[in-house]
């Protein structure tokens, strides 16, 4: 069998489990409304959940940095890539923050790859849980370090692994808001834990910057938790619209990974138009701190509507509604009937979630009406009919 025959057989076992992929083509900017693969569509899906990537605003700031500093930088940050601009945006990002500094990251992958394993080695401890992203997983991988995962959201589990440790340095390692589910992380006992045992926190907030916390300023600014966690993540690419990724912390920690984190050291620099329209972006965000509650009010009407209508939608206040389903089969047919009328959510299954965990990932955006919410619904009640998830 040639090297060809394998990867060809893997891909027929991967649709006969209904977890092939392929990708869909969007002909629109990123917006509520969207023509996928030539099907005009209402977006359900998207990370933007402030619509700001298309905001005239953010693109007026993408062209103005592009027009002065040009498309690309022409190398990392620690040769000729150090643009002013990337100075500013990082000033404005620990401000929002709450702190001392920060430093930008070409991607959030790249982010949690870099600070992982810049700040933990061999002899330390990372404790994970267990439904974080995937580039914390990688990240925890690099470090070389003793891993242990406890189990979502089971703070009791955590307590019991940080008694058990033996370890140099210790590192709670957890999202803010789950990517796939949609839930806040118990930072409160979380800290308390962290305090009591000595040990760091590394939190990613890429799912909560701009849309959590007061004017959108995360986990731990929801939580009253702002100077007790030690590095915070955050991305650009979601609720800001652009694209890269930032860490902030003290000083002294950004200046460690500006010398230590691999993933900064010997990556290009982001690109100008990148940072101008994450700059627009944010001061956007901080000029409009009511942002946060106008979301969370149409997030609660579709999660009613789609609690209403029978299907399975756990409580949350994070723009993010999974739609369980559990088998990937049935929620392929769910996105595809879904499509069918006009509205694009597609199917999450393995490895995104555990097996028997298949879901339709609902995202609802600022810039959704009114009219746009009942009409998912309505589409909702019919495609779940047809695909068999509610009667």
């Amino acid at each position: 069998m040639t090297d060809q025959d394998r990867l060809a057989g893997e891909l027929e076992h991967l649709r006969e489990q209904g977890l092939y992929r392929r990708l869909r083509v969007q002909e629109t900017m990123a917006g509520p409304r969207a023509v996928v693969d030539g099907t005009p569509c209402l977006m359900m899906a998207s990370n933007g959940y402030l619509g700001l990537a298309a905001h005239p605003e953010v693109m007026a700031g993408a062209r103005e940095a592009l027009s002065r500093w040009g498309a690309g930088t022409g190398g990392s940050r620690l040769t000729t890539g150090d643009f002013r601009v990337h100075h500013e945006l990082e000033e404005e990002l620990a401000d929002f923050k709450g702190e001392e500094a920060a430093i930008l990251f070409g991607s959030g992958y790249m982010a949690n790859l870099g600070v992982l394993s810049a700040l933990a080695g061999p002899d330390d401890l990372v404790v994970s849980d267990g439904l974080n992203h995937a580039s914390i997983i990688d990240g925890c991988r690099l470090t070389r370090a003793q891993t242990a995962v406890y189990r979502h959201g089971d703070t009791d589990h955590l307590a019991g692994i940080l008694r058990d440790r033996r370890a140099g340095r210790t590192w709670i390692v957890t999202d803010g808001v789950f990517s796939m589910d949609g839930d806040l992380a118990p930072l409160p006992a979380i800290a308390g834990l962290a305090d009591e045992h000595g040990a760091g926190i590394i939190l990613d907030d890429a799912h909560a910057t701009g849309v959590v916390g007061p004017g959108g300023a995360g986990t731990a600014a929801r939580f009253g938790l702002q100077g007790r966690i030690d590095v915070q993540v955050g991305t650009l690419s979601k609720a800001l619209g652009s694209q890269g990724a930032f860490v902030t912390g003290s000083r002294i920690l950004v200046d460690y990974l500006r010398n230590r984190s691999r993933s900064f050291i010997f990556s290009t620099a982001p690109p100008p138009a990148a940072v101008g329209a994450a700059r627009a972006a944010l001061r956007l965000i901080r000029a409009n701190p009511h942002w946060v509650a106008e979301l969370r009010e149409k997030t609660d009407y579709l999660r009613r509507g789609l609690s209403a209508l029978g299907f399975s939608v756990p409580a949350g206040e994070t723009p993010i509604i999974p739609v369980l389903v559990g088998d990937a089969g049935a929620a392929l047919r769910l996105a595809e009937s879904l499509l069918e009328r006009g509205v694009f959510a597609p199917a999450i299954r393995p490895p995104s979630v555990p097996p028997g965990e298949s879901r339709l990932r609902v995202t609802v955006m600022l810039s959704h009406g009114r009219e746009d919410l009942d009409l998912a619904l309505d589409a909702f009640s019919r495609a779940g009919k047809i695909a068999g998830v509610t009667g």
